[in-house]
């Protein structure tokens, strides 16, 4: 059941990915064309509380384990269901999509944790290997932090397919890519190296709106997306000069507007044409119901004037500095969450 403009967005050039895991949303977007899915907390919490895996949860809970390990061996469960549903995409494409996106554990990032640099990443490490282990279409998402980035050479020559997360900035991107690259370099083969690196581009557009007021009308809710078209190109740019087999590619994530004046397809049309686009259900099925024909737009940019404004107001650091903060708060949040939701499924399947 194809849809005209999704069919649209896809012949632009655009990798369609679901930003969820829902067995039943996995199953309509993969007939609009999706070729892959990425998944976190949030959507995992979300889909046991729907108390749709309520016969999962508890055989799980039968087994005597803590709330965490649940959460865990679920999480693996339902990505497991959506690596098989992806898995004839995968292999048609030998490899370059048909992707599912694993995130390792929030709470290596947790603030209130204390744990060292060090532990950080060697968890980092430990949990990539466990995780990635025995799968050929899963993809360990790690993020940009600190830690994350150190541990991305030891996990990228371990031979793990990886998501690089929580990118904002282009200094995390070369940062990110460098590290996949130079782990990359010392495995036997580059046959089966991929990796992608997501770059958050509405959570851009939202700090510029608060802290960067003097910005022109015409450059007020367009750094993202030029923030977005200038790591594609640098993206591009290094990639061509160190060609892979596999196309080692941007995602283009946080696609679903935050301004409710905004048209909720307005992300989604500017960074049309290239990559992977991992939408959000929600803004998927706005794109679905929209009567645009999408073309490739991820190569323009805007008037040089615009491009001015923003190079002239924007603090890139402040910005990175700023974004990051919230995103580690908000990235360990969701798995605290989740681990609260699995405690809450626990009392109430209990009493029933």
């Amino acid at each position: 059941m194809s849809n005209p403009a999704i069919t649209s967005l896809i012949n632009s050039g655009t990798n369609l990915y679901l930003d969820s895991i829902d067995p039943d949303l996995v199953k309509l977007n993969l007939e609009w064309g999706a070729v892959g899915a990425t998944s976190n907390p949030i959507i995992i919490s979300g889909l046991i509380e729907s108390g749709r895996f309520d016969s999962q949860l508890a055989e799980l809970l039968k087994s005597g384990k803590d709330d965490s390990e649940i959460a865990w061996e679920l999480t693996d469960q339902l990505v497991r269901q959506a690596q098989q549903a992806f898995h004839s995409v995968w292999e048609k494409t030998r490899g370059d999509a048909g992707w599912v996106s694993f995130e390792l554990d929030p709470l290596i990032e947790d603030l209130d944790a204390n744990m060292p640099h060090a532990d950080r990443v060697e968890r980092y490490i430990e949990l990539g290997k466990k995780w990635s282990a025995g799968h050929d279409n899963r993809m360990i998402k790690v993020p940009a932090t600190p830690a994350g980035l150190d541990s991305l050479s030891a996990l990228s020559a371990a031979g793990i397919t990886l998501n690089v997360t929580l990118v904002f900035t282009m200094d995390q991107y070369v940062q990110a890519r460098n590290n996949v690259w130079e782990g990359a370099q010392k495995r036997a083969s580059l046959d089966t190296f991929k990796s992608v690196y997501s770059i958050f581009v509405s959570r851009v557009d939202q700090y510029t709106a608060q802290h960067v007021a003097q910005l022109s009308a015409d450059a007020q809710g367009q750094v993202g997306i030029v923030n977005a078209k200038r790591i594609w190109q640098a993206n591009q740019d290094f990639w061509k000069a160190n060609p892979t087999p596999l196309k080692q590619e941007m995602i283009f994530a946080s696609t679903g507007t935050k301004n409710p004046t905004d048209p909720p397809t307005k992300y989604v049309e500017a960074l049309a044409g290239s990559d992977i686009q991992t939408n959000p259900p929600a803004t998927n099925a706005a794109v679905a119901e929209s009567s645009v024909v999408f073309s490739r737009q991820v190569d323009q940019l805007p008037p040089a004037s615009v491009l001015n404004d923003i190079d002239a107001h924007v603090n890139m650091s402040h910005l990175e500095k700023t974004l990051m903060g919230e995103g580690i708060a908000k990235f360990a949040a969701p798995q605290k969450q989740l681990l609260a939701t699995i405690a809450s499924k626990r009392a109430k399947l209990a009493v029933g």
